[in-house]
Order: C-alpha cells, then sequence, then structure tokens
C-alpha cells in the first residue's frame, strides 16, 4: 500500500495567503514563501498553491510569485488558478511548478484536460473539483448528491461531482483534489460521504481536501475513505498542529505515512 500524503496548501489572494469559512471572509494567513519554507522544513509531502481569485477577476496566476516559492522547495509543488490554455501550463511548469491544477477551465474547456495530459502527461495534471451538498426530498425519500461549483466557488454548474470526476478521469487526469465546500474552513473534520462517493467511482489518485481541525480527522479520512492524500490549510498557517505532528499521529494509528 502506497503511503498516505499530507499536503498543505496555500491559497493565494493579492500575493498573501488567505483562509476563509466555506470560501467567504478570507482572512490573510501570511507569506506564501514563507508558509512554503516552514512545510518543506516540516517534512510535507506536496505543496498545494492556487490562486483562488484569478479565475474570477479573469487574470493569469502570479508567476514571479510561483517561481518564489519554487525556489525554496523541493517536493512536489502544484499550481492552479487562472490556467486558461496550454501556454500558461507551460509557463508554470517553466517558473518552477511539477503538477498543474485545472478547475474553472476545465469545465468551460473539459478539451483542456485531454489535451494537456496528452502535451504533459497525466501524471502533471490535476483536476480540481469544488462540489457543494445538493439534497432532493420527495415524499419519503432524500437523496444526497453534490454540486460542481467554479470560479472559486462562486459560481454553480449544475454538474454532478462523481459524475465530473469520472469524466475527467476518462480525460486523462492524473488526479483528483475533492474540495468540500460544506467543510472547508469549518474544522468539523471531512466530507467523508462525498470523499467515498468519489474516490469508489474513479481509479485515479483523489486528495480529500476541506475541513481538518483535529488528529482525529486526518485518520477518519484515511480509514473510511480510499482518498490517498489529505490537504489541509489554516491547522497549518496558523499552526495549530505542525505537518509532523499529524505524520506522528498517523503513523501511531497505523496508517502509513512517509516520515
Amino acid at each position: 500500500m502506497l503511503a498516505k500524503r499530507i499536503i498543505p496548501c496555500l491559497d493565494i489572494d493579492k500575493g498573501r495567503v488567505v483562509k476563509g469559512v466555506n470560501f467567504l471572509n478570507l482572512q490573510d494567513a501570511g507569506d506564501a514563501v514563507e508558509n512554503a519554507l516552514i512545510y518543506e522544513k516540516e517534512g510535507a509531502d506536496e505543496l498545494v498553491f492556487l490562486d483562488i481569485t484569478a479565475s474570477v477577476e479573469r487574470r493569469k496566476t502570479t508567476i514571479n510569485l510561483v517561481k518564489r516559492v519554487s525556489e525554496v522547495v523541493f517536493m512536489p509543488f502544484t499550481v492552479g488558478g487562472g490556467i486558461g490554455n496550454i501556454d500558461d501550463i507551460r509557463n508554470l511548469l517553466l517558473a518552477g511548478a511539477d503538477k498543474i491544477s485545472l478547475n474553472t477551465q476545465a469545465v468551460r474547456n473539459p478539451r483542456l484536460v485531454r489535451q494537456s495530459s496528452g502535451v504533459f502527461g497525466s501524471q502533471c495534471i490535476v483536476v480540481a473539483i469544488d462540489a457543494k451538498k445538493k439534497v432532493t426530498r420527495s415524499p419519503g425519500h432524500k437523496v444526497t448528491s453534490w454540486e460542481v461549483y467554479i470560479n472559486g466557488g462562486r459560481t454553480s454548474t449544475g454538474i454532478d461531482a462523481v459524475e465530473w470526476a469520472r469524466k475527467v478521469e476518462q480525460l486523462g487526469a492524473g488526479e483528483i483534489l475533492l474540495t468540500s465546500m460544506d467543510c472547508d474552513g469549518t474544522k468539523d473534520g471531512y466530507d467523508i460521504a462525498l470523499t467515498n462517493a468519489v474516490t469508489k467511482a474513479v481509479r485515479i489518485p483523489v486528495i480529500a481536501s476541506g475541513g481538518a481541525g483535529k488528529l482525529s480527522h486526518f485518520y477518519r479520512v484515511f480509514k473510511e475513505t480510499e482518498a490517498t492524500a489529505a490537504l489541509a490549510a489554516s491547522i497549518f498557517h496558523y499552526r495549530q498542529f505542525r505537518v509532523k505532528e499529524v505524520k506522528d499521529y498517523l503513523n501511531k494509528k497505523g496508517i502509513r505515512v512517509r516520515l
């Protein structure tokens, strides 16, 4: 069994690390380069950098900041936000990114997933799925599903998240970054039902994101779902827990991690 990965996430807005709750009320969480350097020293398995307002503001990801972060980290480094075409992907890879995360543009132009995985390899292309719970009721019956949102969680698409996960796998995505908008920033734990639904629907790796607040939340998402990695932001940014603490805890609980 492959070791489970612990991945800090740098949500970037106007060049600063930010964190909110349910994608709203963003608060400053420090300097991107300083945070990246800390996570490098703490032994994070990977780092994700998401320019969360690039798409809605119709601008490109901040290349210079990506370069500065890539200079201080040697772990795999994923970058997303405002990526519209093959040239954008190439430029970010040249700036130091190891993998590219597509979200809004993947929905608007699914061919980009196929094209980019063909040009750069599927191992390089991550599709980020921001999903929000949707409950449909009828007499004596309730159905729970999840809808895909784009533009940093601002725009609903009507697309079912599980079906979208299946489609991006077919298009050539090598990995899925799955964020529960309902759990994001709440520190109440990962959305186990959502993560289970997606991981059972695809064969590619799935990163669980949204809701980490306790050490037990990491254990539960690995124990109860087939997620291959767990991403967290605020608990690391505000030093509630260190990456090493999470890994030591999981190791003691019998979850295989890289120590």
